[in-house]
């Protein structure tokens, strides 16, 4: 007797950090999200449920790494659910972290300092994950750090089309980064564009904090896009908006990949009149953001992300993404 071996299909679980973009990739997939579900017992220990069968299938899980107090809660919510469908016999495990967290310990700058996106990464890989999606590592060396393959995406494609459709008077705009790490991003956008960049250099009292900055570019008369991978507590953009605007630009957009927005961010970008609007995607939840701020909009990822996990799931290639959005 012949036995036709079935086609493994995409099975897609979501965490709790972000279930609308869950939703939104699933819908692009043209799948359903699988039932799984995870909850705290009353002494806060994570517990995770899967209602479905997962043996030999292609499993992704999506979860970003975001939250003022719950990081770590999902943090291991999403290990323990890697473990759960390892032990549930899936064929490939594949953690979906559009904003891997910890992304910012990537190495050691001052003595006794833990690397802990290392950590990050082994602990993904003990509990299980085969393969690894993310979005914009606030450094490219963190991928070295997994022995498992890793596809960081890029926003610039998805940052690209909104500039050119979002931004009427772009082609009289310069891109601006707000630190000399961030110099070769900019470079990049402004050559896409065919704009010229500038950038500001800070120097830092403490973590978060910007004691200076100094401009490196002339922006007189120009509209300045502010674009940066992270926007956490703002007062860097913000400052860097001041310092802008105090230098002869027009107005001061900004647009950033992760939009973590924690502390006092929405109170910083509400007050500051620098700052026309602050842009970011929807790597991480921004629902109660917009709704406290009109001067937050959103840059739709879901495309990329689902079309990397065709990608992925077909064995096709995904450098297409690095240059090209999805509609």
């Amino acid at each position: 007797m012949t036995v036709t071996k079935k086609k493994n299909s995409i099975k897609l679980l979501c965490g709790n950090s972000h279930p609308d973009l869950g939703e939104q990739i699933a819908r692009r997939l043209g799948i359903e999200v699988s039932n799984v579900k995870a909850y705290q017992y009353s002494n806060m220990e994570t517990a995770v449920s899967i209602g479905e069968s997962l043996r030999d299938e292609d499993v992704y899980i999506l979860q970003s790494g975001c939250g003022e107090t719950a990081i770590n809660d999902f943090l291991m919510e999403l290990l323990i659910m890697i473990h759960a469908c390892k032990s549930a016999s899936a064929r490939r495990i594949t953690a979906v972290i559009p904003s891997f967290p910890y992304a910012r310990q990537d190495r050691k700058d001052k003595s006794r300092a833990p690397i802990t996106a290392k950590l990050i990464a082994n602990l993904l890989t003990t509990a299980g994950c085969n393969h690894v999606i993310t979005m914009d590592l606030h450094a490219s060396q963190i991928q070295g750090f997994f022995n498992i393959p890793v596809d960081n995406l890029y926003a610039e494609p998805s940052v690209l089309r909104y500039i050119r459709e979002r931004i009427t008077d772009w082609k009289e705009a310069i891109i601006v980064s707000p630190d000399a790490g961030g110099a070769k991003r900019a470079a990049a956008l402004a050559d896409e564009l065919d704009l010229n960049f500038a950038l500001i250099h800070k120097e830092r009292a403490r973590a978060n904090e910007v004691s200076r900055m100094v401009l490196v570019g002339d922006v007189t008369d120009k509209v300045c896009i502010l674009v940066d991978d992270i926007a956490d507590t703002c007062s860097t953009l913000v400052k860097a908006a001041d310092t802008l605007l105090n230098s002869g630009a027009r107005r001061v957009v900004s647009i950033v990949t992760h939009g973590i927005l924690s502390d006092n961010a929405i109170e910083r970008i509400n007050s500051g009149i620098s700052l026309d609007f602050l842009a970011c995607t929807n790597s991480m939840p921004q629902l109660s953001n917009r709704k406290q701020s009109n001067k937050i909009d959103v840059i739709d990822i879901s495309g990329t992300l689902a079309e990397a996990i065709r990608r992925l799931h077909n064995g096709e290639s995904v450098s297409y993404l690095f240059k090209n959005a999805p509609l």
